[in-house]
């Protein structure tokens, strides 16, 4: 009888490894059927942008002219627009540098009720403008979601953009924070952008 107890323990120890099965299991259970989660949840949120106010879709930007489908679409609720004393009037282009805040979560899920957070980005904690810092990068630096909403947004925009999958990591996902499949949630305010050889202008 109790060679059989440490057989089952060593079993155990073997199909857990050194995290618990319950981890796993939880984990498995977190994120179970992602795939078809994500493509149900950015429905719920195209459709969002077409019957509710303060809302918009932006297509692709490669997409030029031609069509579009349901994942060719960043989805933008506009949250608020503040002014921070930066004279630009115009759009960021394709080439353009950029000053943002931001912070970017997966949809919502069971243990994430607004979103795992992927990416703390500028913020501090909870997303706020008033405590944010900012970063630097080019407009055609980051996924194409991201690169289609900044070329879109005018300075003191505050957005809150969903990018389909098709538009930021695809089925492979990045590393072990963004599964494939997934929805990408940016909370994004645009504070500067500046064109190719001019420095962005520094900021407080």
């Amino acid at each position: 009888m109790k060679k059989y107890i440490i057989y089952l323990f060593a079993m155990t120890m073997s199909l857990c490894g050194l995290s618990s099965c319950s981890e796993e299991t939880e984990e498995d259970t977190e994120f179970a059927d992602w795939a078809v989660r994500n493509e149900q949840y950015l429905a719920t949120i195209a459709n969002d942008s077409l019957s509710q106010s303060g809302w918009q879709r932006i297509k692709k930007y490669s997409l030029g002219d031609a069509e579009g489908g349901v994942n060719d679409y960043v989805y933008v609720h506009r949250i608020a627009h503040y002014d921070l004393g930066v004279s630009k009037t115009g759009s960021p282009a394709f080439t353009d540098s950029v000053r943002v805040m931001y912070q970017g979560r997966l949809m919502p899920s069971a243990s994430y009720p607004q979103g795992k957070f992927f990416d703390p980005g500028t913020a501090k904690g909870t997303f706020s403008v008033n405590t944010s810092s900012t970063a630097r990068f080019l407009t055609s630096g980051v996924v194409v979601g991201f690169t289609t909403a900044l070329q879109q947004m005018h300075v003191g925009d505050y957005w809150r953009i969903y990018i389909p999958s098709d538009m930021g990591y695809g089925a492979s996902g990045s590393g072990t924070a963004i599964p494939g499949y997934s929805v990408l949630v940016f909370d994004l305010v645009l504070v500067d952008y500046s064109p190719v050889g001019q420095a962005l202008d520094p900021w407080w």
